[in-house]
């Protein structure tokens, strides 16, 4: 995944919320520069091992832990919401928090590799948002939820809610310090992208099935939830449409326990 093939390396910029911030190609991809000993000319070793795995997300760990100790602090209920492209993650994440009005007070951080499009629709419902640009960069880290975070009044919110990049395959190794990781699965992408993608899906604590309203005559309803069950089978499935609303009481009733715990 992208710790091994190395995709969105190479620095560059990073927008939070506006703000240019370095990307430093080293965080979490655990590259090797050069040697710690030098050698003198004719001196020779016998094999040995050199691992370069194991510190591969050391930092991104140590500052996942840092942001949920730091959220727990302010009793937040924090969502990694993370899917493909087009799945309706930020529709859902809209109705969410428009349904949650008058119970819990959300905000959310958005991550896209280009346009504010999706910031700016959740600005406009009146949801607090940052959004995070991250150009050539798949995933979102802790580092960028950290920064993007600050930028937030955390004490007047109760649940915040990361709209990962559309990606179900680098995101999945990325703890960025959630609660709960909720990955979305819309009627219209197949039954079978829950055995396609393993890793994000078995990471889930929570999969939601979207899109209810468009599924198709030959949308598989009994196969998808068997794969799911096989995957993920600790997660707590919610079928939904956040666009007729069908099921999202049961979703906001879920997130409203959550908090409350």
């Amino acid at each position: 995944m992208c710790k091994e093939c190395g995709c969105g390396l190479g620095g560059g910029s990073v927008n939070i919320g506006g703000h240019a911030h370095d990307h430093d190609p080293d965080y979490g991809h655990g590259h090797y520069h050069g040697h710690e000993h030098h050698h003198e000319a004719g001196h020779t070793h016998g094999p040995f091992t050199l691992n370069l795995n194991r510190s591969l997300m050391e930092k991104n760990d140590r500052l996942a832990e840092r942001n949920r100790g730091f959220f727990n602090a302010k009793k937040l209920l924090v969502l990694n919401v993370v899917s493909s492209p087009g799945s309706g993650k930020t529709t859902f994440i809209r109705e969410t928090a428009a349904k949650l009005a008058g119970k819990l007070r959300v905000g959310v951080i958005v991550g896209d590799l280009a346009t504010d499009n999706d910031a700016v629709r959740l600005r406009s419902a009146g949801v607090p948002v940052v959004q995070i640009t991250t150009g050539t960069v798949c995933h979102l880290d802790a580092d960028m939820v950290s920064k993007a975070a600050a930028q937030l009044a955390l004490d007047q919110l109760d649940v915040l809610i990361i709209e990962n990049v559309g990606n179900l395959v680098c995101p999945a190794d990325y703890d960025l310090g959630e609660d709960l990781r909720v990955v979305l699965l819309s009627t219209t992408e197949g039954e079978d992208k829950p055995l396609k993608y393993p890793p994000m899906f078995h990471s889930a604590n929570v999969a939601i099935v979207t899109k209810s309203d468009l599924a198709a005559a030959g949308f598989n309803r009994e196969q998808t939830l068997a794969n799911l069950k096989r995957v993920s089978h600790h997660a707590q499935v919610f079928e939904l449409s956040a666009k007729t609303g069908d099921g999202m009481e049961g979703w906001v009733d879920y997130l409203v326990k959550q908090r409350a715990t």
